[in-house]
């Protein structure tokens, strides 16, 4: 009778184990989304406070900064701070060129990717989830920023650091305190800062 029993037990939890498999099938197969429908993607939290309250550039502003900079189709530029992915998204779009956004807010890269996709420039640029601080500036043969005043000067050593000579760095509304700009653009109620870094940094600079 014992046997009997625990043939038995074994029997149901076998059965409700393959319950189980089929509920979960099934709930799998209910859940997946028809053709057609957008599946929602969830965002993350950022791993720390953003340097900075996103604030979008002005496109007029966005087509100055890559005037100023002769941005062409053989540059890699990079947006520190890319925000909605506009600077690079323009770059890739208007002037054939590379573009890599660097932002520390992941709704920023998700919106910032939707945007290139609808430009049809997904092949050009990638969005980096990346604390700016952080990030390997080596390739850049332009930079972009519309972050702060302290922050542009805490970021200038890793430029003169990690740029080639000849780079160009365009900063919207602030300047690089004692780095002197070769030019200064007024966009109606916006300022636009350019640089070339130089073969030597300036013993000032250092």
């Amino acid at each position: 009778m014992q046997l009997r029993s625990k043939v038995a037990l074994l029997g149901a939890v076998a059965a409700l184990a393959a319950l189980g498999t089929a509920s979960t099938v099934s709930l799998a197969q209910t859940a997946a989304p028809e053709a057609g429908t957008q599946v929602k993607t969830e965002v993350k939290s950022p791993k720390r406070d953003p340097d900075v309250v996103y604030v979008p550039t002005p496109q007029e502003v966005v087509d100055q900064m890559l005037t100023v900079a002769k941005v062409g189709k053989d540059d890699v530029i990079y947006d520190l701070g890319s925000g909605d992915g506009r600077i690079v998204v323009t770059a890739a779009k208007q002037y054939g060129a590379r573009g890599i956004g660097i932002d520390i807010n992941p709704a920023r890269i998700v919106e910032a990717n939707e945007n290139a996709r609808k430009a049809g420039v997904t092949n050009q640029v990638r969005f980096l989830e990346q604390d700016l601080f952080e990030t390997d500036l080596s390739e850049a043969t332009v930079v972009t920023l519309y972050l702060l005043p302290d922050l542009n000067v805490k970021l200038r050593p890793r430029l003169f650091s990690q740029l080639k000579p000849g780079t160009r760095v365009v900063s919207h509304a602030f300047d690089m305190g004692s780095w002197k700009p070769d030019r200064v653009l007024k966009v109606k109620d916006s300022t636009v800062y350019y640089w070339v870094i130089p073969e030597k940094v300036p013993e000032n600079l250092r």
